[in-house]
């Protein structure tokens, strides 16, 4: 902790924000995450939570590293939806290491450059300890040759001149580079090495490692995957196709009813049931929206600033009436086509679906992109920005309305859930979601998504990492072996006043890193932070001596003596049951830095001035 006085002379107050944001993430890490509610006074509303990005959602962020916080972290779970707790948690355990940096009298370009080398160790360490999922977990014969579950190879000539990952970039020389980018590993099924060519994925075995504590939400995403693989059976590989799944959230009844049903199920009003009953045991014709279903709309390209008016805009009684005109056009203009079924993407204005109610036209709004997409491949329909644009060679055919249960009963809203199919194969699945507490769906949504991004991304992937805080252990170990080696080897003239500030720095992040692991040990419910802290570190001292009780992540992988070595025996412990993503994992490590590197350069501008761009990394 630093003094007043170094805080007033230096005032980083970028960084100090960012360290006290990143406090939100404690309790959100780790198979335990532990619910808040966050209470908005002026308004009375309440909102139950479970993430840090749900959290940082529900405040007002009036400061310029809190809005850059929510933006990282909203671009990052819109990729990947999860990882976003460990990314903001490094950040805070990373901006801290900084600001002991520049209380050591370590300049800005110094930490930076030291930090960016950290992250290369890191994505080594993950690189080399990452796991195929080709036949892990499966079961072998008692008389058969065992074949373990192999980390990714290190071949010297590998295809095509690159390696299983995108961070495995071989240079002319035919050293192997760490390219760190936003896709860290690009393979496909296809590509598969020898190696592993013809072993089957346990899926289940992998999920099961994944599931980080949500046991039904992955149970969900299992059922998921068995209904897609019984209506893809043509497909050569596992995948896990995320773009052909829709949640629909039912509050009322109890969380054990929640299912999985093939098709799209929506909510819908009680004047639109009686559309339904209407439309039932029919094959209908489909139009298709993306965007809004009202007069008003334009699309982005279009659309005025909002609060502007010109003097010589018409009146509200000449723009009703062209309102009505626009519906008229639209209407006649369905019913020539015979279109008995609507998805919008966007919303639908109340008139326009009381309108065409009466005329048996089924409107259902806020329909996932993805899904729109879907159906338009079932029933060849064309998606139109605009209802005007509608033509014969735009409406699709082969849709299917059925009541799936009645709501009338439950108080809310919506009276009906309906299911949406196809003739055609369309492969949309829907999962519902139920719980008595309402406030508690949007927590069940959450967790039910990330375990099927995590799924998704290891299947993308083809392999996984040690969980559990292993691989972050290994880090450490690889982090702490690098700085010491730099405090001890000679150097050459020219790299002898960064040596010093270069291992401090490594020797920092790797303390993040172990508050990383002690924190999710704590929140295990087993261990104080102060014996957490304690059992890391030793297990780092025991793997940093080589003693017999070599620590739990030791065993998984006995690393080289010398910088860039191979595995002694190249194999992870076949009991390992808890995996994290390659692809998540990275990514967050690397968005941790970038804001961490983002904010001190910020602060060292307003506190310095800037005369020169030359020792300024650009991001």
């Amino acid at each position: 902790m630093l003094g007043c006085s170094v805080l007033n002379l230096r005032r980083h107050v970028g960084l100090q924000k960012l360290s006290a944001l990143a406090a939100i993430t404690h309790s959100s890490l780790g198979p335990n995450k532990k619910y808040k509610f966050i209470h908005d006074d002026s308004s009375g509303e309440s909102a139950l939570v479970c993430s840090c990005v749900r959290v940082l959602e529900n405040l007002e962020l009036t400061c310029a590293v809190g809005q850059l916080v929510y933006e990282t972290l909203q671009a990052h779970q819109t990729v990947y939806n999860s990882g976003s707790g460990c990314l903001l948690f490094l950040a805070g355990a990373w901006s801290r290491a900084a600001l002991e940096c520049l209380h050591g009298g370590i300049s800005v370009s110094h930490i930076i450059s030291a930090m960016s080398e950290g992250i290369d160790v890191c994505a080594g360490v993950c690189r080399k300890s990452s796991i195929s999922i080709e036949g892990l977990g499966e079961v072998q014969p008692e008389n058969s040759t065992a074949t373990v579950p192999h980390a990714v190879p290190q071949a010297s000539n590998p295809p095509h001149g690159t390696g299983r990952c995108g961070d495995q970039v071989l240079n002319a020389s035919g050293q192997r580079k760490i390219k760190l980018s936003r896709h860290f590993c690009e393979s496909r099924c296809k590509n598969a090495s020898a190696a592993s060519q013809g072993k089957l994925i346990n899926i289940a075995h992998v999920a099961e490692g994944l599931r980080h504590g949500c046991v039904d939400a992955m149970n969900l995403v299992l059922e998921v995957n068995q209904m897609q693989s019984q209506s893809n059976q043509d497909m050569n590989c596992d995948v896990f196709d995320i773009t052909k799944v829709v949640t629909c959230v039912l509050p009322g009844l109890p969380e054990a009813h929640a299912c999985v049903l093939a098709g799209c199920v929506v909510l819908l009003s009680a004047e639109q049931l009686s559309v339904v009953h209407h439309l039932q045991h029919q094959l209908l014709k489909v139009a298709l929206i993306r965007g809004d279903l009202s007069h008003a709309f334009r699309h982005l390209g279009f659309s005025r600033p909002t609060g502007m008016q010109r003097v010589s805009d018409h009146s509200a009684l000449e723009s009703s009436g062209r309102e009505e005109e626009w519906m008229a056009h639209v209407l006649a203009l369905l019913l020539n086509l015979e279109v008995n079924l609507i998805l919008v993407s966007g919303l639908a204005s109340e008139k326009v679906i009381q309108r065409c109610c009466a005329h048996h036209i089924l409107v259902v709004e806020k329909v996932k992109a993805s899904a729109l997409s879907a159906f338009a491949a079932a029933t060849r329909g064309v998606p139109v920005t605009y209802a005007t644009q509608l033509s014969k060679h735009c409406v699709g055919t082969g849709a299917k309305v059925a009541m799936w249960r009645d709501l009338s009963g439950t108080g809310r809203k919506s009276s009906a859930a309906v299911t949406i199919s196809t003739s055609g194969n369309c492969s949309l699945v829907t999962v519902i979601l139920t719980s008595c507490v309402q406030s508690k769906l949007q927590v069940l949504e959450d967790q039910f998504w990330a375990c099927a991004y995590r799924l998704h991304h290891a299947l993308k992937d083809r392999v996984v990492l040690p969980g559990a805080g292993l691989t972050e252990m290994l880090c450490v170990h690889r982090l702490q072996k690098q700085a010491t080696r730099l405090c001890t080897e000679r150097t050459a003239d020219s790299e002898k006043s960064s040596s010093p500030y270069r291992s401090a720095v490594l020797h920092l992040m790797a303390d993040g890193l172990i508050d990383y692991i002690s924190t999710v040990m704590v929140n295990s419910g087993r261990v104080s932070k102060i014996r957490a802290t304690a059992v890391v570190n030793q297990h780092v001292q025991d793997c940093n001596g080589h003693s017999d009780g070599a620590a739990t992540f030791s065993k998984l992988f006995s690393e080289g003596d010398h910088e860039g070595g191979s595995f002694s025996d190249g194999a992870p412990d076949l009991n390992l049951k808890i995996y994290d993503n390659l692809s998540v994992k990275q990514e967050a490590w690397r968005k941790a830095l970038d804001l961490v590197s983002l904010v001190l350069q910020t602060d060292a501008e307003i506190i310095t001035g800037v005369e020169s761009q030359e020792n300024l990394m650009l991001l």
